[in-house]
C-alpha cells in the first residue's frame, strides 16, 4: 500500500544483484545455494552487492525454479534439555554449510496433540527432509510424513517404517560403561535413577537402565539393583535422591539417566550434607556442558550430541538425494569421561 501517496521501492531481484556485481546471474545463483565452484572474490563481490542492495531470496519463486524449497523442518522434542543443544549445533554446522535452512520445533516437552499439529505443519511448508530428534510419542502423522518426505530420527530408534534413517547412541553399552566404573572403584550398593516421560516409548531410558540391570547382574550384585524414576529434570533427580539417601541402608554410588538429573542428585546430597564423591559417587549420561562445569564436573557418559547432529544431517541429505535407498540405523558408540564426581566407597 502506498505511504503518504508515494509508491514503495521495488524489491531488487536477482538481475540487479548480478549487475551491481558484475557478473552473471547464473554465478548470483550459485552464491545464494552456497555452491564451492565459485572463487572467494566473486562470492565477496556479491555478497557486496546484496549487502548494498538489501536484497532478499524469494522463497516462494526460487521453491517453483528449483523444485526445492532447501527447508529442513527439526522437531525437538524438549529444548530445554541441554543435550538438545549439542545435537542442535551439529546439525546446522552440515544443513547450512550445505545451503540448507533449519526450520525448527519445540517449546518445551511437546505433547501428541501438538506433535501431530507441528508435523502437519511441515507438510504445508514443504519441507525437503525431516528430522525427528528426541523420544517422540507414537504417531499415525509420523508415518504419513516419512511417506511424503525424507525423515531421519535421532537419539531415537524404536520407528519401523521403510525408508527411515535412525541416528542414536549405543545406550545399553553406555549403561555398561557407567556402571562397570562404579564397581570397578569399589561400590556395590549402585542405585539407579530412570526417566521416563508419559506419551512417549521411552526406549532410551529402558536401554539405560537394561544396561544397568544387566551389568549388576552378571557381576553378581543383583541383590543391590534398585530403581528409582525421576522425569528428565534436575526436581526428579533431587527427589529421587533424597528418596535413595532417605532409606535405611543408602547406596554409596548412583547411576543417572542423564545429566540433568544427575545434577538434581548432586543438589540433593549437597542439602543433606552427604559428600560427593566421599560418602557418594554420582555418574550421568550425555556429557552435557553441565557435565563440564568446574562447579559440577560431573562423571558422565558422553554420547556425542555433536557428532549425532552431524550424522543425523548427512544421513538426511543422503536420503534427499536417494529416497528410495534401504534404511540404516547407526549406532554411536559412547565412552566414559571421568571426573571428580566418583572414588570408591569410603571404608
Amino acid at each position: 500500500m502506498p505511504v503518504n501517496g508515494e509508491e514503495p521501492a521495488p524489491r531488487p531481484t536477482i538481475r540487479d544483484v548480478a549487475e551491481r556485481a558484475g557478473v552473471s546471474k547464473s554465478l548470483v545463483s550459485l552464491v545464494l545455494r552456497g555452491s564451492p565452484k565459485v572463487s572467494p572474490a566473486r562470492r565477496a563481490l556479491v555478497d557486496q552487492a546484496i549487502a548494498d542492495l538489501g536484497y532478499r531470496p524469494n522463497a516462494a519463486a526460487r521453491t517453483l525454479r528449483e523444485g526445492s524449497s532447501r527447508a529442513i523442518g527439526v522437531l525437538l522434542n524438549d529444548v530445554r534439555h541441554p543435550w538438545f543443544v549439542d545435537l542442535l549445533d551439529g546439525l546446522i554446522s552440515v544443513l547450512e554449510a550445505g545451503g540448507r535452512h533449519v526450520v525448527l520445533s519445540g517449546g518445551g516437552r511437546l505433547d501428541r496433540r501438538m506433535d501431530d499439529s507441528v508435523l502437519r505443519g511441515f507438510l504445508g511448508l514443504e519441507a525437503d527432509g525431516f528430522i525427528l530428534a528426541g523420544t517422540q510419542a507414537n504417531s499415525p502423522v509420523i508415518a504419513e510424513i516419512a511417506s511424503a518426505v525424507p525423515t531421519v530420527t535421532v537419539g531415537w530408534r524404536d520407528i519401523d517404517l521403510p525408508r527411515v534413517d535412525a541416528v542414536a547412541n549405543d545406550d545399553l553399552l553406555g549403561a555398561t560403561l557407567a556402571t562397570r566404573h562404579l564397581i570397578e572403584l569399589g561400590h556395590r550398593r549402585i542405585a539407579h535413577i530412570s526417566g521416563r516421560v508419559s506419551g512417549t516409548s521411552n526406549v532410551v531410558p529402558k536401554l539405560r537402565q537394561q544396561g544397568y540391570e544387566d551389568t549388576m547382574q552378571a557381576c553378581g550384585l543383583g541383590e543391590h539393583i534398585r530403581v528409582e524414576w525421576a522425569d528428565f529434570t534436575e526436581d526428579g533427580g533431587y527427589r529421587a535422591t533424597v528418596r535413595l539417601l532417605s532409606s535405611p541402608e543408602p547406596p554409596t554410588a548412583i547411576f543417572a539417566v542423564d545429566d540433568l538429573t544427575c545434577v538434581g542428585a548432586r543438589s540433593a546430597a549437597s542439602e543433606m550434607n552427604v559428600d560427593v564423591p566421599g560418602r557418594i559417587s554420582l555418574v550421568g549420561y550425555d556429557n552435557t556442558y553441565l557435565a563440564r562445569l568446574r562447579s559440577i564436573w560431573l562423571t558422565s557418559v558422553d554420547s556425542a550430541g555433536f557428532d549425532a547432529g552431524r550424522l543425523a544431517a548427512r544421513t538426511l541429505l543422503a536420503r534427499v538425494a536417494d529416497p528410495a535407498r534401504p534404511a540404516e540405523l547407526h549406532l554411536l558408540p559412547p565412552a566414559l569421561e571421568v571426573r571428580g564426581s566418583t572414588a570408591p566407597p569410603a571404608s
